[in-house]
C-alpha cells in the first residue's frame, strides 16, 4: 500500500495514542519527520496545568509536550519514534509509514467545523473569524484555510482553548496579511495585533540570550500573523494566530540520497537579506549576503543562506533588511556542489540563537 502523503502542521496519531504533527516538507524514505504535539493520559500525564487537553463533554484526555519533553518522553519510552537521518548524522524525530494509525488534514477538520451546528463558544468564534476575513473583500476562501491544535484533534476547552489556523500557500497568505493590516487599523475590528502593546509579554520568563523581550515584541507586531479576537457578544478575548503552509505545488524538495550536512561550528555574523519568499514557512530560509563575519569557523563569509527550524524566526526579516544571526554554521555537500548555511534549531545553545533586524 502506499503511503499517504503529508505536509508541515497535518497530524499522525500512533496506536499508542501518541499525537506528532508533520514538520516542514523533507522527509525520509519511510518516515515522517515530526515534532511531538500530545499524547493521550493512558501513556503520559504532565504536571503542568498548561499541559491539561480535554474538552468537557468528552472522556479521554490528553496532554501537551512542551519544549523538550516530548523529545525526552519518544528518547526513553518510545525509542522506535527517535530515527537516524543519514543526511544528518544524528538521531531525529521521526514515524515511519507502518506506523500511522490515522492521518489528519488541518483543511478537512476545518471543513467539519464549518459546517458544524454547535452550542461550542469556540467552535462558533472559528466561523465568526473565517467568515469576517472572506467578508474583507481579501479574495480568501474557506479552502485557504485550515485549522490546527485542540480544535483539530477535536479536545479543546470551548471556554479556555485559542484558535490556531493554518493559512495554505504563498499568494493567501500575503492576501490575509494585507486584510489583517487594514483590520488592526480599525477599531470597530473584532481582530486585533495580539502583539499592538507590551501586556502580552508582561510578565513571561525570558531565555533568549541576545534578543531582549523589546526586540521581539518589535518583531512579532509586524509579523501581522498574531492576532486576539474579540465576539460581537463582549465575550472573552481569544488568541488566533494564522501559520503559512506551502502549497502542494509549491512544494520542491531534492530526495537525493548523496547530500551530507556537516556541523563547523557556532557562527556570529551581520548579513543581507537577498530572498525571503520562504521565510514565513518552516523551516524558513532566508538567501542572504554575508557583510562581516564577528566570530566563526572558516567558510562562515561564504554563507548563502539562513535556515530556521525556530517558530520565533519564522518572518523575522524581509528582502533587502540587515539582520544580526547567530547559530550552527553548516556546510552542505551534495553530488554537484557545496554551499554553507547558517541554521537555527533545536540544540544545547538554542536560547543563544538570534536573527534579527539591525536596520
Amino acid at each position: 500500500m502506499s503511503p499517504v502523503i503529508l505536509r508541515d502542521r497535518d497530524a499522525i496519531v500512533t496506536k499508542e495514542g501518541i499525537v506528532f504533527r508533520v514538520f516542514g516538507y523533507s522527509h525520509l524514505p519511510s518516515a515522517y519527520l515530526c515534532d511531538v504535539e500530545y499524547a493521550s493520559a493512558e501513556v503520559y500525564q504532565s504536571e503542568n496545568p498548561k499541559a491539561l487537553r480535554n474538552h468537557p463533554q468528552r472522556l479521554q484526555v490528553f496532554y501537551k509536550f512542551y519544549e523538550d519533553e516530548g523529545l525526552r518522553f519518544v528518547q526513553s519510552r518510545y525509542p522506535k519514534y527517535y530515527i537516524h537521518h543519514e543526511i544528518l548524522q544524528k538521531k531525529v524525530i521521526a514515524v515511519n509509514h507502518s506506523d500511522i494509525l490515522v492521518a489528519r488534514r488541518p483543511k478537512d477538520r476545518l471543513r467539519e467545523l464549518l459546517e458544524a451546528r454547535s452550542e461550542d463558544k469556540l467552535v462558533g468564534a472559528l466561523q465568526e473569524v473565517v467568515k469576517t476575513l472572506i467578508a474583507q473583500g481579501s479574495n480568501l476562501s474557506a479552502n485557504s484555510f485550515g485549522v490546527f491544535g485542540s480544535l483539530f484533534h477535536a479536545f479543546h476547552h470551548p471556554d479556555f482553548s485559542d484558535l490556531d489556523f493554518v493559512i495554505y500557500g504563498s499568494e493567501s497568505e500575503a492576501k490575509l496579511r494585507e486584510t489583517l493590516q487594514e483590520m488592526y487599523r480599525s477599531e470597530r475590528s473584532p481582530l486585533r495585533n495580539e502583539f499592538e502593546n507590551e501586556e502580552v509579554i508582561k510578565g513571561k520568563r525570558w531565555r533568549f540570550k541576545n534578543f531582549s523581550p523589546k526586540e521581539y515584541l518589535w518583531h512579532q507586531r509586524r509579523k501581522l500573523i498574531y492576532a486576539v479576537y474579540s465576539g460581537e457578544k463582549g465575550e472573552r478575548r481569544i488568541k488566533t494566530e494564522f501559520e503559512p503552509v506551502k502549497d502542494w505545488e509549491e512544494i520542491n524538495v531534492d530526495h537525493t540520497s548523496e547530500v551530507r550536512v556537516m556541523q563547523r561550528g557556532w557562527v556570529k555574523m551581520v548579513a543581507r537579506v537577498e530572498e525571503d519568499s520562504d521565510g514565513p514557512f518552516i523551516p524558513s530560509i532566508y538567501e542572504i549576503q554575508p557583510l562581516e563575519v564577528l566570530h566563526g569557523a572558516e567558510g562562515a563569509i561564504e554563507a548563502c543562506r539562513i535556515v530556521s527550524f525556530m517558530e520565533e524566526f519564522r518572518m523575522q526579516a524581509f528582502r533587502d533588511e540587515k539582520v544580526y544571526v547567530e547559530g550552527n554554521l553548516e556546510e552542505v555537500m551534495t553530488s554537484e556542489n557545496r554551499f554553507y548555511q547558517v541554521t537555527l534549531t533545536y540544540c544545547p545553545r538554542y536560547y543563544e540563537q538570534v536573527m534579527k533586524v539591525t536596520e
